[in-house]
């Protein structure tokens, strides 16, 4: 009877804390020690570094939480970080993804029906059992009482005592620590919960480092020459997820582009995204900044390529198959199509060419002006790549019906993936005909690039979102087409298919649209507009 009420005892504070990083440590970090293991093996050798990366990890942890946990916080603190941190391990150890800052501010622009396409029961096994039991505990657990000052001398021993630790070990290794903290930086990204709570400190600030409610203008001159006839009717199309190498107009094996391959098409085969996110990519490719250059902050305080169109009288419009525009759409008329409400075309989830439509009424509408509309794909939307295309276009087969693509074997993935991009070829070629059907009354062109590209397996990664610096070139490397009707004006197809192989980039976007429309401003630089006629020579 005394062992068992023994056991039931008052924990104090920082043995509860020591429990929770040793816990969190060995139930949420198999990313973290199978990508470290990869690099340093488990040898005699690395042995010692191996243990030693376990007390500093551990130390690390006990650190962040000696500074926010005391007598009033310190449930609510570590109950939320189990929490979080089960569903961070989930997505760590089946995609093998990273949560940066660029990643939570994907996280907090993605919708609902995004964030239902990633449940399953390995979630779901995940959450429960590595944070709500856990944290169930932590709530039942009584505490020791303590005054606060002994609540804080405790937590300055604490934290004094680990650091001393950590410090010492690192000492003691410090030929293995100078390569792991120089050679290896990727392998920290993997670390939980101490990367996601870093970044998102990062993003936190990130929101105070630039007054975003002052908006910067841009292009206020912009202007379209009297002569410029007849009008441009031009849809640029917002690809989602679409890799360059699964498109056969790019020499893929499989015919994946039947309807493409018949019409006025130029695939440019070595196109390179902004980022690795739509959150990322969308603001940057309508942003006059470079990738380089281009942050959060900037795209949110500085008006757009879609500013410049309206200041030069453009009939704008951007409809959204997506999660959203962005905010790039934010001063422009804007329709979601995701809701049955306005997207005609819907059965297990509302269909990209559903936006197409109600085009025609909003032609005629506008009787005078040039037209730009945008159209935001769902396109290849993982991780339910079996839910963004009708039945019909089922041709490639076993297919992975299951969003738990590390369930799945590689072929069935890349024939489910290669099925939508089937079903975007179909949706392109709708986008043409729809456009053809314009051209009478406007010189007419179509415009389509993803925004960013996938991982479907290779080398153990899924989906999107790495850092760009690490990422592979299968999360960089997008499709990009364009596609002129018969009476569009200085287009010389002949030199534009020689230059197709030639190296760009989403920042090439924003001055492209303005020699598309043929605006005139300050803001426009003709050396990166790729369709300048001399731009095409000087790389010929």
């Amino acid at each position: 009877m005394r062992k068992y009420h023994k056991r039931l005892n008052p924990l104090t504070g920082t043995r509860l804390i020591i429990l929770a990083a040793v816990f969190l440590i060995f139930s949420g970090n198999a990313a973290f020690f199978s990508n470290v293991i990869q690099v340093y093996p488990v040898t005699l050798k690395n042995m010692g570094f191996l243990l030693s990366l376990i007390w500093g990890f551990g130390g690390v942890i006990v650190l962040v939480f000696s500074l926010v946990c005391f007598r009033y916080t310190i449930k609510p603190v570590i109950i939320t970080i189990l929490l979080v941190s089960s569903v961070a391990a989930y997505f760590m150890d089946s995609y093998n993804i990273i949560i940066d800052d660029a990643m939570i501010r994907n996280i907090l622009h993605t919708d609902m029906a995004e964030s239902l396409d990633l449940l399953s029961p390995k979630l779901i096994l995940y959450l429960l059992f590595l944070g709500v039991v856990p944290a169930f505990f932590v709530y039942k657990m009584k505490l020791v009482r303590r005054s606060g000052w002994q609540e804080t001398l405790s937590r300055i021993k604490l934290f004094v005592l680990t650091l001393l630790s950590i410090v010492g070990v690192m000492f003691l290794l410090s030929d293995f620590y100078t390569s792991f903290f120089r050679e290896h930086k990727p392998l920290r990204y993997y670390a939980n919960p101490s990367y996601y709570l870093y970044s998102c400190g990062k993003y936190i600030h990130g929101l105070f480092e630039t007054d975003t409610s002052v908006l910067t203008p841009l292009g206020l001159d912009a202007k379209i020459p009297v002569s410029d006839a007849p009008r441009k009717l031009i849809i640029f199309v917002i690809g989602e997820a679409a890799r360059a190498d699964r498109f056969s107009l790019n020499g893929y094996e499989r015919e994946t582009n039947p309807l493409l391959k018949k019409e006025r098409i130029i695939s440019f085969t070595n196109f390179w995204s902004c980022g690795t996110t739509t959150a990322v990519s969308v603001p940057c490719m309508f942003s006059i900044y470079d990738r380089s250059n281009f942050n959060d902050q900037k795209g949110t305080s500085t008006e757009n390529v879609m500013d410049v169109l309206k200041h030069a009288g453009v009939n704008l419009l951007w409809l959204d198959n997506n999660s959203d525009s962005k905010k790039v759409a934010g001063r422009i008329p804007y329709q979601d199509y995701k809701m049955p409400k306005f997207n005609p075309v819907c059965d297990t989830e509302c269909r990209d060419e559903g936006m197409l439509k109600n085009l025609q009424p909003y032609i005629n509408e506008h009787r005078q002006g040039d037209i730009f509309i945008v159209l935001h794909q769902m396109g290849n939307h993982g991780p339910a790549y079996f839910k963004r295309y009708p039945p019909e276009f089922e041709k490639f087969t076993p297919v992975c019906t299951s969003n738990q693509l590390e369930a799945c074997s590689r072929d069935s993935i890349n024939n489910t993936y290669d099925n939508a991009i089937l079903y975007t070829d179909y949706f392109l070629s709708r986008v043409i005909g729809f456009l053809k059907q314009n051209q009478n009354t406007f010189d007419t062109a179509m415009f389509y690039v993803s925004d960013h590209g996938e991982s479907l397996g290779e080398n153990g990664l899924y989906l999107h979102g790495l850092p760009y610096f690490i990422a592979p070139d299968t999360q960089r490397h997008v499709a990009a087409v364009v596609w002129f009707g018969e009476n569009f004006d200085n287009i010389d197809m002949t030199s534009l298919l020689k230059i197709r192989d030639h190296k760009y980039t989403q920042d090439y976007i924003f001055h492209t649209i303005l020699g598309l429309m043929n605006v005139e401003t300050a803001v426009y630089d003709s050396r990166l507009d790729i369709l300048n006629p001399e731009n095409e020579a000087s790389v010929l």
